[in-house]
């Protein structure tokens, strides 16, 4: 008996110290690098306050919000919210517009944005390379609003547009009263915006490319536009499927700032997406749950979309984000 309490105390130092031996290299990083530790603090205090506290109010979407009675002093009506949305008459409306504009913008954009990258990267005047590029940045940092303003007056009758159009004998209109033209004229806008910033991430996956294999190439006869198809394009391959993957996850989250500002009733019945209908049952028809059930069900698709983008992606590429 005696021998076996000694072998226990044993086996329990050993694993005592062995725990040491696996937390002491932790304690030890902490001690050495706790500056580092200390700046991602605000990053992770930024998450929980602004990320992951609102969660709480998510609840809302399954109660007769009051603010008055608060969160939890609201009757709770279960799905009802939920299925009140799904019974609204135009639901299909606000999902059919919103894939139109998501696909349509996931499409042109990335290809523009590829496009764009191809170009600035085979330019070898580096002082016109630098200029071009500044060029095409500088849209994304003016702000929605005035954007948008600006596109108001290229669609009135004697607007831009109408102008290039009349040098193909179409008459005036105005065109963001035509329900057909809202989509193009959102995507060109978000073209002019967005294209040269979003092509910073395919132009710096293209300078990491080793410039030997394009040495090799030159050698071997060929040209760029062969060098771009077997070289460039192959080599961010990666790139392109993983931020492919995070926009199919944003897919439904379609934003409702300019279509806001570009958009009127005569045009709801291709501008009304998922997030202006939430926009207008929340901040104008005060309907708090109803909104919060119908961003619910919206975040929700996105996931699922992110979850299946992410699968098909690792299966058939083997990228994938996790």
């Amino acid at each position: 008996m005696s021998r076996f309490m000694a072998r226990m105390r044993a086996n329990m130092r050993e694993s005592k110290i062995e725990h040491r031996a696996n937390t002491t290299p932790w304690k030890k990083d902490l001690k050495k690098n706790w500056g580092l530790y200390f700046f991602i603090l605000p990053v992770i205090a930024y998450y929980l306050i602004f990320c992951y506290y609102p969660m709480y109010g998510a609840t809302i979407a399954f109660r007769d919000y009051s603010p008055a009675k608060g969160i939890l002093g609201s009757d709770w009506v279960g799905l009802k919210n939920f299925v009140s949305f799904f019974s609204y008459p135009d639901v299909g409306r606000l999902f059919r517009n919103t894939m139109i504009m998501s696909i349509v913008g996931l499409v042109v954009g990335r290809c523009a944005s590829i496009t764009l990258a191809l170009m600035f990267h085979e330019l070898r005047w580096k002082r016109f390379k630098k200029i071009t590029q500044t060029i095409s940045i500088f849209p994304h940092f003016i702000s929605v609003v005035v954007t948008c303003t600006i596109f108001m007056q290229f669609c009135m009758t004697d607007g831009l547009f109408n102008v290039i159009l009349g040098w193909f004998g179409a008459e005036p209109k105005n065109l963001l009263g035509i329900p057909g033209a809202f989509v193009p004229i959102r995507q060109i806008m978000h073209l002019w915006q967005g294209m040269g910033w979003n092509c910073i991430i395919m132009l710096a996956a293209m300078s990491g490319v080793d410039q030997q294999i394009y040495e090799a190439a030159r050698l071997d006869g060929c040209g760029r536009i062969q060098q771009m198809r077997y070289i460039t394009l192959p080599a961010i391959s990666p790139t392109r499927v993983l931020t492919l993957i995070m926009s199919i996850g944003t897919l439904l989250s379609v934003g409702h700032e300019d279509i806001i500002l570009l958009y009127n009733p005569a045009i709801y019945e291709t501008a009304d997406v998922i997030s202006t209908y939430v926009y207008r049952k929340g901040l104008v028809e005060f309907s708090f749950s109803y909104s919060t059930a119908v961003g619910l069900v919206n975040s929700v698709l996105n996931i699922i979309l992110l979850l299946l983008a992410n699968k098909i992606a690792k299966t058939v590429s083997e990228t994938s984000l996790l």
